[in-house]
């Protein structure tokens, strides 16, 4: 079955960078949409970076400081987190589909997530 396991998260000082990369397998097909998502507990969870058909969205937090990037040959999605805040901690999560729709909601595979603290 599909799965898909995040890496490449950690501690890091605020003005600090990390990269995370989301790792697919299961499947031969390239995801239509793919995206980046993180919760804090008590709190919705909400969408930081998103890819739909080699278009990029980001939510406005992020703009001008991470980048999304997709290798459909490794099948892997990537986000590159530069200037982070202490405000960007949080369980980062990568969610991918094979259908189209909004690059926001509906995702059927995700993964588990991983931590990414920033400390002022």
């Amino acid at each position: 079955q599909v799965q898909l396991v995040e890496s490449g998260g950690g501690s890091v000082q605020a003005g600090g960078s990390l990269r995370l990369s989301c790792a697919a397998s299961g499947t031969s097909y390239t995801f239509y949409r793919m995206g980046w998502f993180r919760q804090v507990p008590g709190r919705e969870r909400e969408g930081v970076a998103a890819t739909r058909n080699k278009i990029t969205f980001y939510d406005d937090s992020v703009k001008g400081r991470f980048t999304i990037s997709q290798d459909n040959a490794k099948k892997t999605l990537y986000l590159e987190m530069n200037s982070l805040r202490p405000e960007d901690t949080a369980m980062y999560y990568c969610a991918a589909s094979f259908s189209g729709g909004s690059v926001w909601t509906g995702h059927e595979y995700w993964g588990r997530g991983i931590q990414v603290t920033v400390s002022s």
